[in-house]
């Protein structure tokens, strides 16, 4: 006997399948990740980043007016800063008139309403490419930790409505959030990267802004891939000290920590589909191997899929002009 339920029913037909999809994307899901660089008029490519680039603040400001105008409304900012500049302190990352605090006055002289999100993490600024101090060969937690409470600090003064700490120092998010609110900055939001994973993702990301470290790597503060349940101490601790959001990253390989933070906490997770994803598919794509846009889709839903509120992606502004 055939059954009285048939599962293809509600899928025999385009409009039927887009009655009953469960999950949906939308320009409002996408966080638009932006390198900025010193001097004018200069769009840098990233080789190992196809069709993405480094850019001034000049262009900076016409490009938010571009990313605004297709519906996307968030833009988290990374630096990448002169080597002249780098010490072991993150001297230049206090600096008022720095390349990240010129950068948030730029978005937000251009377009008041969109959301500025800020990297918080010294390896920009590190002349050893590390995200914290280093004292005889070690990162240190505590000292480094004043310095990005100043660093958030500097960024809210400027103008940033989401400070998000991507260092994975432990307390950074109560040292931060007390410094925000010690200053009368109540509104400012952390968004923390709760579960960084010491990936292998990593490495165009380091190309674009020349901070991969010096020596080592950064398995002493970022986790271990092999973990699972650490990701949900990590994250509920953030929260517990103040952060707003939690984040996931990398994205793909990481879709059950994503669900997992998603079951357990009330908080919305963002994940961030990191350079790595980004270039793998690119490469694939050109080789013939893989359909670009039928894969972007896909994995950008699967984190929706997942529980992700928020992505982070590199894919921002090509995935919009297909939903």
């Amino acid at each position: 006997m055939y059954p009285i339920q048939r599962n293809r029913r509600l899928r025999s037909n385009s409009s039927l399948r887009a009655l009953v999809q469960e999950y949906h994307l939308s320009p409002n899901d996408f966080i638009v990740p932006l390198f900025i660089i010193e001097g004018k008029q200069k769009k840098e490519v990233i080789p190992s980043m196809p069709d993405y680039y480094r850019m001034t603040t000049d262009l900076l400001k016409d490009h938010v007016k571009k990313l605004w105008s297709m519906g996307l409304k968030s833009v988290l900012l990374f630096v990448k800063v002169a080597e002249s500049l780098k010490d072991n302190k993150g001297t230049e990352a206090l600096n008022p008139k720095g390349l990240m605090q010129r950068a948030i006055d730029t978005v937000k002289n251009a377009v008041p309403e969109m959301v500025v999100m800020t990297d918080v993490a010294l390896d920009p600024y590190s002349s050893f490419g590390h995200d914290g101090i280093v004292e005889e060969g070690k990162i240190v937690n505590d000292t480094t930790v004043n310095v990005l409470a100043e660093m958030a600090l500097s960024h809210a003064q400027t103008g940033a409505d989401v400070i998000a700490p991507s260092d994975m120092m432990d307390g950074r998010v109560l040292k931060i959030r007390q410094r925000l609110e010690k200053e009368q900055f109540f509104d400012t939001i952390i968004m923390s990267y709760s579960a960084k994973y010491a990936s292998s993702f990593y490495g165009p990301f380091r190309d674009a802004l020349d901070s991969a470290p010096g020596f080592g790597d950064k398995k002493t503060y970022q986790m271990d891939f092999s973990n699972r349940s650490e990701a949900l101490v990590e994250a509920r601790r953030d929260l517990e000290e103040g952060a707003d959001i939690v984040m996931v990253k990398p994205g793909i390989a990481y879709l059950d920590i994503i669900r997992d933070l998603k079951e357990q906490l009330n908080a919305p997770i963002a994940a961030y589909q990191v350079s790595g994803e980004y270039a793998m598919l690119k490469a694939a794509s050109e080789k013939g191997w893989l359909d670009h846009d039928q894969i972007m889709m896909e994995q950008l839903l699967s984190f929706k899929r997942a529980g992700a509120s928020l992505i982070a992606t590199y894919f921002a502004e090509a995935a919009v002009k297909l939903i």
